[in-house]
């Protein structure tokens, strides 16, 4: 399977395991909780996807990878503990709790939450004395004298022998005692994952002519070469900070993330190329709807490959655009909750003000209870956010959008303790910031549409229906921001492509099933 479809029955299986009974008993015993063991190759996004998993449940992760792990590690120190038994004096042999578990116990206690995923990694590589422990572990959940807590669900790692030659091989015993997931790479998969992740144009586009160049291993006279989604994933990131400070990029640095001569410098090659249709077809002027007859004359003369690339181009303009105003739509969203509390606060206020004579003193106690009622506010935030990311289980986006409302609270208060506003004004500043907010955003979506009407108005005259506008309605449809920005806000250009496309489809699949008849 792929890393997609193993998420999602990773993801029905923690939930089947937390479902209780009436009497709060789990529906499957603890003991018939068989632990997951995901079998794949490095670097496909086996821990990314535990990450993904306990942020969409809401429940805490803790990860450890096995191969530092000795058994004092995993299983605790050993201690003398002086007992009675029947009358009689012994001394008998304990053991502290294990790292893992205390790591467990740990996490609950700052985070709040009880219930999670303990992701073992590398399981397969554990050590020698390690070893025969991990069978009483898998089984029972025990490490030691010490059990992990009821509510957490084990989900283990590996890669197969061929990859990393500390594996062990792991006996008939063990593998009856875990649902086991073989995992292969998949391209199409990882594209959905890597748009939401805004993985860099041009290593997207590149893939999308090279597919075989996604994933590589092989045997050279060097040793072992590959290349893999987390290198991929990884050079992203590094490409978007040299451009922004303007660095060049050469196969020196390439290499360091992709371990093949020849794709990377095929890649660095596609890279430079890349950087010169975006001076040359001006994406900017297209998309703000000026004069682009130049960039359609070339492009209707292109080969395929100039053309995926300029579509992709557009699209990461784009859909760059759609994520920004989808995540301010999403933080605005968020501040109603904080301001309406603040605007029952200054009601309270208000009333008191009828009804007693406003003193210097009175002023001075409402902008006090003002300022305290956005402090509560902004720590509230501020915990919120530790505690999930103490359980592993905050992403980037909430993180994002949760310091963008704690920022907006913060100028009110601090325009009340400066002396600039009195309590009472707060909530009239902080409503019109909102709505100046709100307008900005109109103005902003806007914008946008203007943008992706000149997309589809380019592609028109461009591509006419060739295979271009179906890769852009399908990247459209697929991509996480732009369908939800389109189902939110509209596309008419969209929408009549979309239609025609499905038509079309239609269409080719009755004359396959007229020719398949021999009529």
């Amino acid at each position: 399977m792929n890393i997609k479809q193993a998420k999602e029955y990773i993801k029905n299986s923690v939930t089947i395991y937390l479902k209780k009974d009436e009497f709060g008993e789990y529906r499957i015993p603890i003991i018939r909780q068989r632990p997951i063991f995901l079998l794949g190759a490095p670097g496909i996004g086996k821990t990314a996807i535990m990450e993904q998993i306990a942020q969409e449940l809401g429940i805490a992760l803790v990860s450890y990878s096995m191969t530092h792990h000795t058994r004092q590690s995993a299983l605790g120190l050993p201690f003398i503990q002086h007992k009675v038994y029947g009358g009689k004096e012994v001394d008998v042999s304990e053991y502290t709790m294990s790292e893992i578990i205390a790591s467990i116990y740990e996490t609950m206690e700052e985070s709040g939450l009880q219930e999670g995923i303990l992701f073992l990694d590398e399981i397969n590589c554990v050590s020698e004395t390690l070893a025969p422990s991990m069978l009483q572990f898998l089984q029972y959940k025990v490490f030691g004298r010490h059990r992990v807590p009821d509510g957490w669900i084990i989900v283990t790692a590996g890669n197969p022998p061929e990859y990393n030659k500390s594996v062990r091989e792991f006996d008939v015993v063990t593998y009856d005692r875990l649902k086991v997931l073989e995992v292969e790479p998949d391209l199409n998969v990882w594209k959905e994952y890597a748009a939401e992740r805004r993985i860099h144009q041009a290593i997207l586009n590149y893939l999308d002519l090279k597919k075989d160049h996604f994933y590589h291993m092989e045997m050279t006279t060097k040793g072992r070469s590959f290349v893999t989604a987390r290198g991929w994933e990884d050079l992203s990131e590094i490409l978007l900070l040299y451009e922004e400070e303007k660095l060049p990029v050469d196969e020196t640095l390439v290499g360091q993330y992709l371990r093949n001569e020849r794709i990377v410098k095929e890649f660095t090659a596609y890279y430079d190329l890349y950087q010169k249709y975006k001076k040359d077809y001006a994406i900017g002027e297209i998309l703000s709807g000026g004069d682009c007859e130049r960039a359609v004359e070339r492009a209707r003369a292109a080969a395929f490959d100039e053309r995926l690339s300029l579509v992709g181009m557009l699209l990461d303009r784009v859909q760059a655009d759609m994520k920004e105003v989808c995540d301010q739509a999403a933080c605005l969203s968020d501040l109603r909750g904080p301001l309406k509390a603040v605007g029952t606060l200054a009601r309270k206020e208000a009333s008191k003000q009828a009804d007693t004579e406003v003193t210097e003193k009175l002023e001075r106690q409402m902008d006090t209870a003002a300022a305290a009622m956005l402090e509560k506010q902004i720590e509230g935030r501020h915990k919120a956010m530790e505690a999930l990311r103490r359980a592993n289980s905050l992403s980037d986006a909430d993180r994002r959008k949760t310091r963008q409302v704690i920022a907006f609270l913060e100028e009110g208060k601090k325009a009340i303790q400066s002396g600039q506003l009195s309590g009472l004004d707060a909530f009239a500043f902080l409503k019109k910031r909102y709505e100046a907010a709100v307008s900005e955003l109109r103005g902003e979506t806007d914008s946008v549409k203007r943008e992706l009407h000149a997309l589809f108005t380019f592609a028109e005259q461009a591509f006419a229906d060739g295979n271009e506008m179906l890769i852009l309605v399908t990247h459209l449809t697929v991509n996480h921001y732009s369908a939800r920005f389109i189902a939110t806000f509209g596309s008419p250009d969209y929408q009549r492509h979309n239609q025609e496309l499905m038509l079309s489809e239609r269409q080719d699949e009755l004359k396959s099933r007229i020719a398949e008849l021999k009529l």
